[in-house]
């Protein structure tokens, strides 16, 4: 019974052995494919789709921002001025003040998390736009070079197969 449970795993092994030595090459039988790559972090960087969005974003958020960090300096303020009258306030006019402090802390905290959500889910929508036409501009290149497969992001790529430069300047062209 055990030799014939050892002759079954020689055989399995065999065959993983054969399978790794014979499907690699079947896969490359077919030499016509043609694969290209896209760094699509390069593109939603350097675009000028990508660079407007940047723009926009900024434009949109930084009255927000400016905001925020005004308050965070006020609270940091009337802590700093607190820590300072502390000794000669009374007991309960203290608390009073450390809890008024803590409440606006909480409050800014919470319009920071707001603002931070706010701000990706803007990103999110300005970058789907983004790879919506890139995608539409990767088929038509893919169509024109007559390339079968565009991978996003690879470990290595050979300069002439990364089409990210071509991306770019067909986006940079959209109107």
């Amino acid at each position: 019974m055990k030799l014939q449970q050892s002759a079954i795993w020689v055989q399995l092994g065999l065959v993983a052995i054969v399978s790794t030595l014979v499907l690699p090459q079947a896969f490359a039988q077919d030499a016509g494919t043609r694969v290209a790559v896209v760094n699509s972090e390069k593109v939603f960087n350097e675009s000028n789709l990508a660079k407007a969005m940047q723009t926009k974003l900024q434009n949109e958020f930084t009255k927000r921002q400016n905001d925020l960090r005004d308050n965070a300096q006020k609270i940091k303020s009337a802590a700093e001025k607190l820590d300072r009258d502390a000794a000669v306030m009374s007991e309960a006019e203290r608390v009073r003040r450390q809890r008024e402090l803590a409440d606006q802390d909480r409050e800014l905290q919470r319009k920071q998390r707001e603002f931070t959500e706010d701000l990706n889910q803007r990103t999110f929508e300005e970058r789907a736009k983004i790879a919506e036409k890139a995608n539409s501009v990767l088929k038509q290149i893919a169509e024109q070079r007559k390339i079968d497969v565009i991978i996003q992001e690879a470990a290595y790529v050979s300069p002439k197969a990364d089409v990210t430069d071509d991306v770019i300047k067909a986006l940079n062209s959209l109107k």
